[in-house]
């Protein structure tokens, strides 16, 4: 599927746009001691995990259904942008505390014109990720690439911010750097709880939004035969949903009838972007 092969992609292409950042981020913020520079190559080193993971997840989600897993792996997505969140709200407390120290024990950065190039850099390949990733994202409903989307856009914050701290040492405020440091980690830390809640309520089967419950509801209502709904339920089969309706009809139709009728319901249904599979039970009235 298209789908899958853009995912994939996304993914090569954050790995290997990172691993360039992690590499002049890295060795730039240890020459010239920049907290928030080194804070910002750790965050780097957590988007190769990050891309790495979206890869491997996309791979796994891709394959289809077979007689071990009836739904499809979609749900890889999700197990794997669990490992993402987690490993993000790993880096961002050690990072946090390292800035702290750093704070703590006044051990400030030596400015360097190299840190204002590769945080320009870093800026200029992250905003090219990030535009590219989004757009993939809404084309394709995504938690995977959502992950990185967000990744990469609080990359392309999280370095201006850096790049201020280091202009700030131009005119000797040199405890913004320190201070910068732990404002990433919290914002790394953030993010990373949001995507680990989204990914948790999905492998916790919660039911699909109420926009596309109140849209199936109408498609149901406009068949003139239903006269009522019994039930309504919803589960997560990776990025759509299972459907399971309960229709009550006149106890007078036919067998053929009414089947005939959840047939043409269940395809009306299935045919929305979010809906995996839908089964309709029938009772008569």
């Amino acid at each position: 599927m298209e789908r899958f092969k853009e995912t994939r992609r996304a993914g090569l292409l954050g790995i290997f746009g990172n691993l360039f950042l992690l590499i002049i981020k890295g060795t730039i913020g240890f020459l010239t001691n920049s907290q928030a520079m080194i804070a910002d190559s750790a965050n780097s080193a957590g988007d190769i995990f990050a891309s790495l993971m979206t890869f491997i997840g996309n791979k796994i989600a891709s394959e289809p259904y077979d007689e071990s897993h009836n739904f499809g792996h979609g749900k890889a997505e999700y197990i794997f942008s669990l490992f993402i969140s987690v490993s993000m709200v790993i880096v961002a407390i050690k990072l946090m505390l390292d800035s702290a120290f750093t704070l703590i024990n006044h051990n400030y950065m030596s400015f360097s014109w190299l840190l204002v190039i590769v945080c320009i850099v870093t800026i200029l390949v992250k905003l090219c990720l990030f535009i590219y990733t989004n757009k993939l994202c809404k084309k394709y409903n995504n938690i995977l690439l959502e992950a990185n989307s967000k990744d990469h856009k609080n990359d392309c914050i999280v370095t201006s911010f850096t790049l201020i701290s280091v202009l700030a040492t131009l005119v000797q405020i040199y405890w913004l750097d320190g201070i910068v440091g732990i404002g990433i980690s919290i914002w790394i830390a953030i993010t990373g709880f949001k995507i680990f809640m989204e990914s948790y309520n999905v492998l916790m089967d919660k039911s699909l939004d109420e926009d596309t419950k109140d849209l199936i509801l109408n498609i149901v209502r406009n068949y003139e035969d239903v006269q009522d709904i019994k039930h309504f339920y919803t589960s997560p089969v990776g990025y759509q949903y299972m459907v399971f309706l309960t229709i009550c009809v006149d106890g007078n139709m036919s067998t053929f009838n009414s089947h005939e009728l959840a047939d043409k319901l269940e395809k009306d249904i299935s045919n929305l972007d979010k809906i995996y599979h839908t089964i309709i039970h029938v009772n008569p009235i």
